[in-house]
């Protein structure tokens, strides 16, 4: 009774085998093909190559490891040119007070060390520079300009050869440059404010003269002095003149008219020769 129970199961079973292709009897789990075949090695060819060598012909020259070309050049049998030794180049002249030479502390170095930049004093103050006249504060702005360009000229080349010193006392004697410069503008703003007032002043002085024709300033005492000196020399011109107005009749009368003398008298009073 099992046995004919298991009959139509059988069938069924060869009947499905019978119709199901032999693929789909495989796993479906597939493992893949190994990258180390010959054909994956092979150098894929490129368009319009006959084969798979490499046709570069540059291939092995490097610059970098001075590889040149496997071929003589045209060049290879002539001298290449040389450059001149230092000791044959002619001698450069330059004009030894050139005014780029004040942008550097000597001719030999381009930046003072940290030792001599820290030798500096203090900087001028006010009070000091209101002694000073105009050129003299013209010739110390123009030193502390000098140095300023030196400083500068100094830290950019400690910058571009990254020394890492020096900075700290190039700083501060900077700092000391600038607060003379400070003082000397100070001075001379003090100076251009007290010239304005004297100019305000001076339009109604009557002893300046800001027209520009004759002196500029004629102190009072010597116009007054001078107004009295004309006055006393009028006096002593009108008081000759009244003198002699007096005096001159009489002087008339005491000479005689030659034309009222007798002639034998002329005669005997003329000079003998």
């Amino acid at each position: 009774m099992a046995a004919a129970a298991m009959r139509p199961s059988m069938g069924a079973l060869g009947r499905i085998s019978s119709s199901t292709p032999a693929v789909a009897l495989r796993p479906l789990t597939q493992t893949a093909s190994l990258s180390t075949t010959a054909a994956l090695l092979k150098r894929h060819k490129y368009p319009g190559a006959r084969d798979n060598k490499d046709h570069n012909k540059k291939r092995g020259e490097s610059a970098l490891r001075r590889t040149g070309t496997r071929w003589r050049l045209s060049m290879s049998d002539e001298p290449l040119p040389r450059p001149v030794p230092r000791s044959e180049l002619p001698a450069i002249e330059t004009d030894p007070d050139h005014g780029l030479w004040d942008f550097f502390p000597n001719r030999t170095t381009v930046a003072n060390p940290p030792e001599e930049d820290a030798k500096h004093g203090r900087s001028w103050s006010v009070e000091e520079l209101r002694h000073k006249s105009w050129d003299d504060l013209h010739r110390l702005w123009w030193v502390c300009a000098k140095e300023r360009n030196r400083i500068a000229t100094g830290n950019w080349e400690r910058n571009k050869r990254r020394l890492g010193f020096g900075e700290a006392e190039a700083t501060g004697r900077d700092r000391e440059v600038r607060a003379t410069m400070r003082a000397i503008k100070h001075t001379l703003t003090e100076r251009m404010y007290t010239w304005q007032d004297a100019v305000k002043e001076a339009t109604n002085d009557p002893e300046i003269n800001l027209s520009g024709d004759g002196p500029a300033f004629t102190p009072r005492d010597y116009l007054e002095e001078g107004e009295a000196g004309v006055a006393e020399e009028d006096q002593v011109a009108e008081a000759a003149e009244e003198t002699a107005e007096k005096t001159e009749p009489a002087t008339t009368a005491a000479i005689p008219d030659p034309t009222t003398i007798p002639a034998s008298k002329a005669q005997a009073e003329a000079p003998r020769l």
